[in-house]
């Protein structure tokens, strides 16, 4: 039986992504009848029809579909693996892929790479934003070699949790606001709030904070990014809450105000990879440096209330 050609599988995705095989051809450098032929020998060895030609435009079959899906995998996990062969015989440490979630400080991120340059300069991190829940999939099918998520996370077979962190949450409010000192449920309630995107679980904790003191208003917009949560405060479209960690460089910015939470709101985090009896070098680098970045708890309530 003869394996599938990745060739012909990168030619089917062009197909399906530029709409022709005209257009497939141009991108590929390929002959239009090559593309042609790569196509009729992927059906055969499918025993399956991947495409409908058309006029105009070939779309793909429900069997294509599915194809090229799996296939997007298939050539991605391809193109690692000849990175990962060309490092070892460069003498390069590794390539290490860590999946980040919605609630990682982006004020975190280039420090913790920064750190790990100056440790292990020959291993490269490529980071992916993925939910948490999404992560630990990805860590046990092995497209993700270590992933910082929200805690706590279903246990799966294989797969280690450390503990990272335990940030509060505050609220990043407009300056022109007359907040109290410390925001409560109620007070935030009844005004314009923007929140994380469901199913996020940072969505679900500020959700179950206003639902535990008997409240369930909607946010007024549902984000991914903290960045643009920020600047929706900044311009006094709405208050946003947010980890401590990612608005503390907002303290002294004369657009916003920070407040801490009464009753207060804990933003846990775990550290996740897969467990190996002989650990590789470069993924236990990267874990040392996300170790020194880790915290215990944190009082979500300060003696004095934060003012920007």
């Amino acid at each position: 039986m003869r394996n599938l050609n990745l060739d012909q599988l990168q030619t089917l995705i062009a197909i399906a992504d530029l709409g022709t095989f005209a257009a497939a051809a141009q991108a590929l450098h390929l002959a239009p009848p090559t593309v042609s032929l790569h196509i009729k020998e992927l059906e055969s060895r499918m025993e399956a029809a991947l495409l409908l030609r058309g006029r105009r435009q070939a779309e793909l079959t429900s069997a294509g579909q599915l194809l090229v899906e799996q296939g997007r995998k298939l050539l991605a996990a391809s193109d690692d693996l000849i990175d990962l062969v060309q490092r070892r015989a460069s003498g390069r440490e590794g390539l290490v892929r860590v999946g980040v979630s919605a609630g990682v400080s982006t004020r975190l991120l280039p420090l913790m790479l920064e750190a790990l340059s100056r440790r292990s300069p020959g291993v490269e991190v490529r980071l992916e934003a993925v939910g948490s829940a999404e992560s630990m999939k990805r860590l046990d099918t092995g497209t993700l070699d270590i992933a910082v998520v929200a805690s706590p996370q279903p246990a799966i077979a294989g797969i280690g949790l450390t503990p990272w962190r335990i940030d509060p949450m505050v609220a990043l409010l407009p300056a022109a606001w007359d907040a109290p000192d410390l925001v409560t449920p109620e007070w935030l309630s009844q005004r314009r709030w923007a929140s994380f995107s469901a199913p996020t679980q940072m969505h679900g904790l500020i959700a179950s904070w206003f639902g535990q003191a008997g409240y369930h208003p909607r946010p007024f917009l549902a984000l991914s990014y903290p960045g643009a949560l920020k600047s929706l405060a900044a311009a006094s479209q709405s208050a946003a809450i947010l980890p401590l960690e990612e608005v503390e460089d907002q303290q002294h910015q004369p657009g916003v105000q920070i407040r801490h939470l009464s009753p207060p709101l804990l933003r846990p985090m775990a550290v996740a990879h897969r467990l190996s009896p002989t650990l590789n070098p470069a993924i236990a680098s990267v874990l040392e440096v996300l170790a020194d970045f880790g915290t215990g708890p944190r009082s979500a309530a300060a003696s004095a209330p934060l003012r920007a």
